[in-house]
């Protein structure tokens, strides 16, 4: 893959490809068709995963440890050419294992008895209606198909319909067919729905049911953001069996820094017509993202600059006059934009004329990469399957009663441009939607919509969409001190599953390598776990020699019979293994320590234990001692615990380094520091840009300002935060804390996964969770030195408050030295208390409670004051 898969992404791909394995061999044994789904959010890089499964479906992968499959044949469908050639696009572009022969638009022109094993044959339901040429004369009620013993000739020269090659292909048994429905709730309807011609459904069941001697595809995998459809669908066929579906974690997409943290809703607050007035405010927008982009552009020294779009969505039945009244508005608030800088995407495929402009049509799949397009106008054809990174305003022009189309469109805008999170820049991290004609009461229909990712289905923990909210500064009156404060101060991540430490180590020295951190770190790296391998023979020497012998024999057993007695009898034999069953346990052995380590590995003992005459023989013999090694689970144990070690080691040695780096470097070595088995430390970013609320809409439907607070890090102009706090004892606490001497400044810790929020792990059962503390407060005494205090008001009513308050605890056991006081607040009746987990008392007290309300009343706890 040319891209590191997120955890949650690895995950999907293990269960998938698990399910394939499963589905093969029933079906190559039993004949059982089975099926199963995988549903993620928008944005959560379907296409992706869908890359690597069908890297290691072909080519095999060590990484999942899954063998090839050689027989096999994907079929990728959707209802829409252009969804499937941007699907192709996006295979091409993650995969390097899969060139652009092996992925195979079917064409009318297309004619084979089956298709081919290896090969990714992209179908839509246009090219099996019963107008294509692929399908002419394969429905019984039409001419070219055998009636009466007798075969009437093919139409067009076709020796095969599609559904021929379809059946061929199921029925060799040297081949195994699957089929992946994309966007796969479109395809269940019943049969004869009005919602679309009545016959896509038809031709997905056929693909799926079998129709007449086709029979149904053996593995099918549906994927979606909603799949219900589809989930009950499969549950009601009979012949076919289900598979554990997939389902990716929401909150662990939205952690990612995949998707925006940050959907910016701007309404008129009062009733009117104001699309023009709202046009001119996106086009500032626009012009304001666009300045930022490239400020950060120059801050990072990068080259690549992101050029932000703005989307138009104008009804299914436009006023082209009206279009023109708003690129008007547009020309004349911007002028500087390039005149050919507007394009469409309408139905119609051709130029169209909007007052004065005559604009393009460009497919909806070029837009991200035609970088000229600065206004895209758009109805609702590409609010499916369609997403465009740098679409980063949209003003709607969609009246209220068009709500799903909005958040349908806004739901493809919420990638983020560099496919990571912006550090400390929410501004970077938003998209803002323009709403004309909504109120802000219909609004929030909308804003609900969005927090569950814009097509139904769970809340993305983490997503905010706000309604005219305002931007948050650095607070210019806060000592620079207090921010070299709260860069200091340690924050957890959680660590990365299906983490392998070789794997971390051999990434972790490409990356100091390629910055010139460490030069021919890859090399050290290896030398270093080639001495370790050593070490391992001495220390497991008896175990690897009895694996060794076992690599190069091949027990087995022979039956002997005796005709004239009729007796018969086993006899055990001995024969030294070949080539082929050396390569395949080194092979494997690959897998447990690492494939490039075994290679290496493999080379050193040729030429330092061998006959250098007989170099061919002597990597024989090394391949056979690399295959002992795997065989052996203390030696992956011993391995693994010392490559951890390096790697921490090398990150810690070179930490100051690379927090000097841009900031898509320092993302590449977070995410080997996420790879770690155990929490590792993050650095925290300095926030330079939030988006706060100002209002709150209270039941009776009137607006009330929040309450604003001075000292925040962050402000607007006037120096004030405003925030609102769900709950008083936030209140309490907060009012309580600034009234202390010697207190300058204080942060409200986001409680969202971004780079300027302190995390904290803690177990959950099985789970490794993050907490963020609510508050952190910066005091400065007479000397100048600055302190910080956790303050945390800790919830006495969920479930998971006691693993939280022992995170916390473990937490200031490791990092006390760095705070001044790290306390957990709690209302007991009408009471504060407060428990100082900096005391190993109230610690100890914390690590054996079973009741969060007796440990409060305990003497543990004091009051709060």
């Amino acid at each position: 893959m040319k891209f590191t898969l997120k955890d949650y992404q690895d995950e999907a791909v293990a269960d998938v490809l698990t399910n394939f394995k499963k589905a093969a061999k029933r079906w190559h044994e039993d004949q059982d068709k089975h099926a199963f789904s995988l549903t993620a959010t928008t944005g959560a890089g379907k296409t992706v995963m869908a890359a690597a499964v069908f890297e290691a479906l072909i080519h095999g992968d060590d990484t999942f440890d899954f063998e090839p499959d050689p027989g096999a044949v994907v079929i990728w469908f959707s209802d829409d050419p252009s969804l499937n050639e941007q699907s192709r696009f996006r295979l091409l572009e993650a995969s390097d294992r899969l060139s652009i022969s092996d992925l195979v638009v079917v064409q009318n022109t297309f004619n084979r008895d089956k298709l081919e094993a290896g090969k990714i044959y992209f179908l839509n339901t246009q090219k099996l209606s019963k107008s294509s040429l692929l399908v002419r004369g394969h429905d019984p009620d039409e001419d070219g198909i055998e009636k009466s013993g007798q075969l009437a000739m093919m139409p067009d020269l076709r020796s095969f319909t599609i559904w021929d090659t379809i059946q061929n292909t199921i029925e060799d048994s040297k081949l195994t067919l699957y089929l992946v429905l994309d966007e796969a709730h479109r395809g269940m309807r019943a049969s004869g729905s009005s919602n679309n011609s009545g016959e896509r459904p038809t031709i997905v069941r056929r693909l799926i049911n079998g129709s007449g001697a086709v029979p149904g595809i053996p593995i099918v995998w549906g994927i979606s953001a909603t799949v219900e459809r589809f989930n009950d669908a499969i549950a009601g066929m009979q012949d076919r069996a289900t598979l554990p579906n997939v389902v990716v974690d929401s909150s662990k997409v939205q952690a990612s820094g995949l998707l925006k943290d940050t959907i910016i809703l701007d309404v008129p607050s009062e009733m009117g017509q104001f699309d023009t007035v709202l046009v001119r405010r996106g086009t500032d927008k626009l012009k304001e993202i666009t300045g930022a982009w490239r400020a950060y552009a120059e801050q990072q020294d990068d080259a690549d600059i992101v050029l932000p779009m703005m989307v138009l969505q104008v009804p299914n039945s436009p006023d082209h006059n009206e279009i023109g009244r708003v690129l008007d508005a547009i020309y004349e608030r911007w002028p500087e934009l390039q005149e050919d800088a507007v394009a469409h995407v309408f139905g119609e495929h051709s130029s169209q004329q909007f007052g004065g402009y005559s604009v393009p049509y460009i497919s909806p799949e070029r837009v991200q990469e035609s970088t000229w397009v600065r206004v895209l106008i758009a109805k609702d054809a590409i609010s499916t399957g369609w997403d465009c990174p740098r679409a980063e305003v949209m003003v709607s022009f969609r009246p209220a009663k068009d709500r799903t189309h909005i958040t349908q469109l806004l739901g493809r805008m919420v990638r983020t441009p560099l496919a990571r999170r912006i550090p400390g820049n929410e501004r970077l991290n938003a998209v803002d939607c323009l709403l004309p004609f909504f109120d802000e009461k219909s609004v929030k229909d909308v804003a609900q919509a969005l927090m569950s990712g814009g097509d139904g289905g769970e809340e993305l923990p983490g997503r905010r969409v706000l309604v005219n909210p305002e931007e948050m500064k650095p607070n210019t009156n806060i000592p620079e001190k207090v921010w070299d404060k709260l860069l200091s101060l340690p924050s957890q991540s959680l660590p990365k599953r299906q983490a392998r430490p070789v794997k971390r180590l051999t990434s972790l020295a490409h990356e100091l390598s390629a910055d010139g951190l460490l030069p021919e770190a890859g090399k050290m790296a290896h030398a270093e776990m080639h001495k370790v391998l050593n070490g391992a023979r001495e220390r497991y020497k008896e175990e690897i020699t009895n694996a060794r012998k076992a690599v190069l024999t091949v027990e087995g057993r022979s039956l002997r019979a005796d005709f004239g007695s009729r007796e018969m009898s086993f006899d055990d034999f001995l024969e030294a293994a070949d080539y082929a069953v050396i390569e395949d346990a080194y092979r494997k052995a690959g897998r447990v320590i690492s494939p490039d380590l075994a290679t290496t590995y493999s080379d050193f003992l040729a030429r330092t234990e061998g006959d250098p005459d007989e170099l061919e023989e002597s990597l024989v013999e090394a391949h056979a001692t690399v295959a002992a090694l795997g065989l052996v689970p203390e030696v992956r144990d011993y391995l693994e615990t010392e490559a951890e070690k390096l790697a921490i080691q090398w990150l810690t040695k070179y930490r100051i380094e690379i927090k000097g780096l841009s900031d898509d470097r320092q993302e590449v070595y977070r995410q080997i520091r996420e790879w770690s088995a155990d929490p590792l430390d993050v650095d925290l970013a300095r926030p330079t840009s939030w988006m706060q609320p100002t209002t709150i809409r209270e039941a009776d439907g009137s607006e009330k300002l929040l309450p604003c607070y001075e000292k925040h890090l962050l402000c607007s102009d006037d120096g004030l935060f405003p925030e609102h706090f769900t709950s008083s004892w936030e209140v309490d606490v907060l009012q309580t804390e600034l009234q202390r001497d010697g207190v300058v400044a204080w942060f409200r810790n986001p409680s969202r996964a971004s780079h300027d929020s302190l995390g904290v792990t803690y177990e959950d059962g099985v789970e490794t969770r993050v907490l963020r503390p609510d508050f952190i407060f910066f005091s400065q005494y007479e000397d100048g030195t600055v302190v910080a205090d956790i303050v945390d008001p800790h919830g006495t009513q969920f479930s998971d408050a006691i693993p939280k308050l022992k995170g916390l605890a473990r937490y200031a056991e490791v990092y006390g030295s760095v705070f001044r006081r790290v306390d957990a607040v709690a209302k007991i009746g009408d009471t504060f208390r407060v428990l100082d987990l900096k005391e190993p008392m109230v610690r100890s007290a914390v690590e054996s409670a079973t009741s969060i309300k007796e440990l409060y009343e305990s003497g543990a706890a004091n009051d709060y004051s």
